[in-house]
């Protein structure tokens, strides 16, 4: 049984390396308007969930969250990457609802630390410093890119390796608390998400009432009311749009353009 046991996660082990470099090399692969990196990130666990999951039933509920909305810095996706390996592994099917809400709440705070630690400064640096020496026609302008690309892969690497062994540890000591976990992540990526409303979302109300030498703004209520009123609202009817059937993301973001036009002539949207 111990021979039979390692040899599954040696297997395994095997798998979780495919889902490394099947990211490294096609993670933006597939990307869209609607689900972004969603595809690519599916693409990228395929090898390990058919592995894990027997049952059809099974195979398609974990395709369906690999396969939702993400969007993060490709460097920093292997934590996620990592720690959705682990669980998995550790604990199966019933780990979906937990990796769900923590890609939700992860890919956010992930995007903003990568962004600025491997596109950021190392453009601005690494980018002006070859430029200056391509200027001269040296080739260490190509070499200093090459030379970073495999630091930046060197990071990549140890991140989802790191992530990987303390999500496994995680999950085998926490056992039965996984559900505290999920309720936890729950409230990270709806945190996340509403703090993104009012800084993503650009919408103010127009209108302004006015009788004799009274003038009251519409907006200047609304923000007595509850600041970034209007952001909400339009977010609310897309929420809404998005659960019609016949609806998805290219027709509703259509509808808000016309809608927005519209809002803009009739002074109820500035």
């Amino acid at each position: 049984m111990l021979e039979v046991w390692v040899m599954s996660k040696m297997q395994l082990s095997k798998e979780t390396n495919k889902v490394f470099w099947r990211w490294y090399f096609l993670g933006g692969a597939g990307w869209n308007y609607e689900k972004m990196q969603g595809l690519g990130y599916y693409f990228s666990t395929l090898p390990l969930i058919k592995k894990i999951y027997k049952k059809d039933d099974d195979l398609k509920k974990a395709a369906q969250v690999e396969m939702q909305f993400f969007n993060t810095n490709n460097t920093m996706a292997p934590i996620v990457l990592g720690l959705d390996c682990a669980l998995q592994e550790e604990k199966g099917i019933e780990s979906v609802e937990t990796l769900a809400s923590l890609k939700t709440g992860m890919m956010g705070p992930l995007a903003g630390i990568g962004d600025t630690l491997f596109h950021v400064i190392p453009s601005t640096i690494i980018g002006s410093l070859a430029s200056y020496m391509a200027l001269e026609g040296n080739p260490m302008a190509l070499i200093l890119w090459i030379a970073f690309g495999f630091l930046r892969l060197g990071f990549m690497r140890s991140f989802f390796k790191m992530r990987y062994r303390e999500g496994a540890k995680v999950v085998g000591e926490l056992g039965n608390k996984l559900k505290k976990i999920t309720k936890a992540a729950n409230v990270l990526g709806i945190t996340v998400i509403g703090a993104l409303i009012p800084s993503v979302v650009n919408a103010k109300f127009a209108y302004t009432f006015t009788q004799g030498e009274v003038s009251i703004a519409v907006q200047e209520l609304a923000d007595k009311i509850m600041p970034s009123l209007a952001p909400c609202l339009v977010v609310l009817l897309t929420y809404w749009l998005l659960g019609r059937k016949k609806m998805n993301s290219t027709r509703v973001t259509l509808l808000l353009v016309v809608l927005g036009i519209l809002a803009f002539n009739l002074m109820i949207f500035a």
